[in-house]
C-alpha cells in the first residue's frame, strides 16, 4: 500500500480494493454445472445436488416418477436414480463446496492491518496510528487464484469420475439383482422337481420296484437342492439390498423377471487404449493437478527468500508538534531460513504428482485392455450357451422323453438328464449376467458408454 497523501487518494485507494475484492463471487451452482455436463455427455442422465429442502423434494418426486408401484424396469432407470439418490455421492458435492470457496478465498484482497498506539510524558501526548497491507500477498493473487482454479476443475473432473463409477456400480448391482431373482426363480422350480423326484423314488423303493441306491441318490440331489435353494435366496436378498443401498431407496423393489437380451453383435476390435487416455476423467483429473503443481513450485521458488512484505501508511501526532506522516515497510530477512525447505517440499510433491499421472495412464490402458477382453469372453461364453448348449440340453431331453415313453430308458436316467439341464440353465443365466456386469465394468474402465452392447430390453 502506498503513503496515504490526500483525501482523493485514500479514496481511490479503496475504491480500486473494492473492485478488486468484487472481482470473486461464489456461484450460483458451485460449479456443479460442469460436472452435470460430463455425466449428460456421457451417461445420457445428468445428478442432482440436493442442497434446499426444496430441490430435496423434486428429487424424491422423479424418484417416485421413475419407480412406479416400486418397479425398476431397467439399468438405466436404476442409474437416473443413483444419479439423483444416492446418499454418498450427495455427500461428495460438497467437496465442490470446498474447492470453489478456496478458489473465491484466493481471489480476494488480504484485509488490511490497522494499529493504534497512544503514550504519554506528563502533559506531551504521542498518537500513533498506521494503515498497513500484505503486499506480498497482493502480488502473488493471481498467482494463487490461478493455482485454485486449476484445483477447482480437479475437483469437478474427480467428482464427475465419481458419478461415472456411481452409475457403472449401479448397473451391475442392477444385473445381479435382476440374475439372482432369475436364478432363484428356476431354483424354486428345480427344487419343486427334486421334491417329487425324491418322493417318487422314496415310495418306488419301499414297492422294490428300484433299488435303495437310486432312491439315495434322488434324496441326495432333493437335500442338495434345498441347499442351493436357501443360498440363492440369500445372495438375491444381499443383491436386492446393495441396489437399494446404491439407489437410496428402500429394498423393496420389483425387477423384470429375466436379464435383457444379448447383443446380436460387438465391436470385433476396438483401440481402447487410446479412448481410456482420451476419456478417462481420473488421468485428466491427475493432468490439471500436475499443471497446478507445476505452477506452485514457481510460485515457491519465487517466494523462498522474501515470504512477508507488508506497506503501509503511517501518521503520528504529538502534542505542540506538526503531525508526521510517512511510511512503513515490514519484511522478513531470510537469516535463518533461505525457504530451501519449502522448496524441497514442493519440488517432491510435483514429482509425486508426476508419478501419479504416469501411473494413472498406465492403470487406465491395462485395465481398459482386461476389461475388453473380459467383456469379449464374457459375450463369447453367453453366446455359446444361448446358441448352443442350452437348446442342445432341451433337445436331449425331449429325445430321452421320447425315449422314457417308449420305455428305452427308466425314470432315473430321466431325471439325470433334467438334473443337467437345470445345471446347464444355472450356467447360462450366471454367463448373462457376468456379460453385462463386464458391459458396465469397460463402460467404467473407458471412462464412457459402449454402443453396440446397448440393451433392448428385457425378455418376455
Amino acid at each position: 500500500m502506498i503513503p496515504i497523501v490526500s483525501r482523493p487518494l485514500r479514496a481511490s485507494a479503496l475504491a480500486a480494493c473494492a473492485l478488486l475484492a468484487g472481482c470473486a463471487q461464489l456461484s450460483e451452482d458451485g460449479g456443479f454445472g460442469g460436472v452435470q455436463d460430463i455425466s449428460a455427455a456421457r451417461l445420457g442422465a445428468a445428478p442432482a445436488w440436493n442442497r434446499t429442502p426444496e430441490e430435496t423434494r423434486r428429487s424424491q418426486a422423479r424418484v417416485a416418477q421413475l419407480l412406479p408401484d416400486r418397479r425398476l424396469g431397467s439399468a438405466d432407470d436404476a442409474v437416473r436414480i443413483a444419479l439423483i439418490n444416492n446418499p454418498e455421492l450427495q455427500a461428495a458435492f460438497a467437496e465442490l463446496g470446498v474447492a470453489e470457496a478456496d478458489l473465491v478465498q484466493a481471489g480476494r484482497l488480504p484485509n488490511p492491518g490497522f494499529s493504534f498506539a497512544r503514550t504519554h510524558s506528563g502533559d506531551d501526548i504521542k498518537i500513533e496510528r498506521s494503515l498497513s497491507l500484505g503486499l506480498m500477498r497482493l502480488v502473488t493473487m493471481p498467482a494463487a487464484a490461478r493455482i485454485e482454479a486449476r484445483r477447482f476443475e480437479q475437483v469437478k473432473l474427480q467428482l464427475a469420475a465419481r458419478v461415472l463409477a456411481t452409475a457403472a456400480q449401479t448397473r451391475q448391482a442392477w444385473y445381479r439383482a435382476v440374475a439372482s431373482q432369475q436364478g432363484l426363480a428356476y431354483q424354486e422350480q428345480v427344487g419343486q422337481a427334486a421334491e417329487a423326484a425324491h418322493e417318487l423314488a422314496a415310495k418306488m423303493a419301499e414297492r422294490g420296484n428300484t433299488s435303495r441306491l437310486d432312491a439315495a441318490r434322488e434324496h441326495l440331489f432333493y437335500a442338495e437342492t434345498q441347499a442351493r435353494l436357501q443360498r440363492v435366496r440369500r445372495e438375491a436378498s444381499q443383491d436386492q439390498e446393495a441396489l437399494a443401498r446404491l439407489l437410496g431407496v428402500a429394498p423393496t423393489l420389483r425387477l423384470p423377471e429375466r436379464l435383457p437380451e444379448l447383443p446380436a453383435q460387438i465391436e470385433p476390435a476396438a483401440d481402447v487404449e487410446r479412448l481410456a487416455m482420451q476419456q478417462r476423467l481420473d488421468v485428466q483429473a491427475a493432468r490439471t493437478e500436475l499443471d497446478g503443481l507445476r505452477d506452485s513450485l514457481g510460485l515457491v521458488r519465487a517466494t523462498r527468500f522474501v515470504n512477508v512484505l507488508d506497506l503501509g501508511a503511517l501518521r503520528t501526532s504529538e502534542s505542540g508538534k506538526a503531525p508526521e506522516i510517512g511510511y512503513q515497510v515490514d519484511i522478513e530477512i531470510p537469516l535463518f531460513d533461505w525457504g530451501q525447505a519449502r522448496v524441497a517440499k514442493a519440488e517432491a510433491i510435483y514429482l509425486q504428482s508426476a508419478n501419479r499421472l504416469a501411473a494413472a495412464a498406465l492403470d487406465a490402458r491395462s485395465q481398459a485392455r482386461l476389461a475388453w477382453r473380459e467383456r469379449q469372453d464374457a459375450w463369447q461364453v453367453a453366446r455359446s450357451y444361448r446358441d448352443d448348449i442350452v437348446p442342445l440340453r432341451r433337445r436331449m431331453s425331449e429325445e430321452n422323453l421320447l425315449r422314457y415313453n417308449g420305455m428305452l430308458i427308466s425314470v432315473f436316467e430321466l431325471l439325470t438328464d433334467a438334473r443337467e439341464q437345470a445345471a446347464a440353465v444355472n450356467a447360462a443365466i450366471e454367463a448373462e449376467r457376468n456379460f453385462w456386469i463386464a458391459d458396465a465394468g469397460l463402460q467404467l474402465a473407458l471412462g464412457g458408454p459402449v454402443s453396440a452392447a446397448t440393451p433392448q430390453g428385457t425378455r418376455p
